[in-house]
Protein backbone atom coordinates (compact mmCIF):
# COMPACT_ATOMS: atom_id res chain seq x y z
CA UNK A 1 0.00 0.00 0.00
CA UNK A 2 1.42 3.50 -0.80
CA UNK A 3 0.37 7.00 0.53
CA UNK A 4 -2.21 8.07 -2.30
CA UNK A 5 -3.98 4.89 -1.59
CA UNK A 6 -4.12 5.91 2.35
CA UNK A 7 -4.56 9.15 1.85
CA UNK A 8 -7.34 8.42 -1.01
CA UNK A 9 -9.53 6.23 1.35
CA UNK A 10 -9.18 8.50 4.19
CA UNK A 11 -10.30 11.39 2.23
CA UNK A 12 -13.32 9.23 1.53
CA UNK A 13 -14.19 8.85 4.89
CA UNK A 14 -13.68 12.20 5.67
CA UNK A 15 -16.28 13.21 2.39
CA UNK A 16 -18.61 10.71 3.73
CA UNK A 17 -18.56 12.35 7.78
CA UNK A 18 -18.92 15.65 5.94
CA UNK A 19 -22.31 14.62 3.83
CA UNK A 20 -23.73 12.86 6.54
CA UNK A 21 -23.43 15.69 8.63
CA UNK A 22 -24.40 17.80 5.99
CA UNK A 23 -27.59 15.64 5.46
CA UNK A 24 -28.05 15.73 9.31
CA UNK A 25 -27.91 19.75 9.71
CA UNK A 26 -29.87 20.45 6.56
CA UNK A 27 -26.82 22.19 5.25
CA UNK A 28 -25.71 21.90 1.50
CA UNK A 29 -23.02 23.10 1.14
CA UNK A 30 -21.48 20.90 4.07
CA UNK A 31 -23.33 18.06 1.89
CA UNK A 32 -21.73 18.91 -1.44
CA UNK A 33 -18.19 19.67 0.21
CA UNK A 34 -18.33 15.75 1.28
CA UNK A 35 -19.29 14.66 -1.94
CA UNK A 36 -16.48 16.95 -3.53
CA UNK A 37 -14.16 15.04 -0.83
CA UNK A 38 -15.68 11.35 -1.69
CA UNK A 39 -14.52 12.44 -5.53
CA UNK A 40 -11.57 13.25 -4.84
CA UNK A 41 -10.40 10.69 -2.51
CA UNK A 42 -11.38 7.86 -5.23
CA UNK A 43 -9.36 9.40 -7.77
CA UNK A 44 -6.41 9.61 -5.59
CA UNK A 45 -7.03 5.81 -4.33
CA UNK A 46 -7.71 5.29 -8.02
CA UNK A 47 -3.61 6.97 -8.96
CA UNK A 48 -2.39 4.97 -5.72
CA UNK A 49 -3.59 1.58 -7.12
CA UNK A 50 -2.25 2.45 -10.56
CA UNK A 51 1.08 3.17 -9.09
CA UNK A 52 0.91 0.15 -7.00
CA UNK A 53 -0.11 -2.07 -10.00
CA UNK A 54 2.88 -0.62 -12.02
CA UNK A 55 5.73 -1.43 -9.33
CA UNK A 56 4.06 -4.70 -9.43
CA UNK A 57 4.48 -5.38 -12.80
CA UNK A 58 7.46 -4.43 -13.59
CA UNK A 59 9.28 -6.94 -10.43
CA UNK A 60 7.13 -9.76 -11.99
CA UNK A 61 8.92 -8.93 -15.57
CA UNK A 62 12.51 -8.96 -14.11
CA UNK A 63 14.73 -11.23 -15.77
Amino acid sequence: MNKDQVKGAGQQVKGKVNEAVGKATDNPGKELKGGMQQGAGKVQKAYGDAKEDAKDDAKRNRP
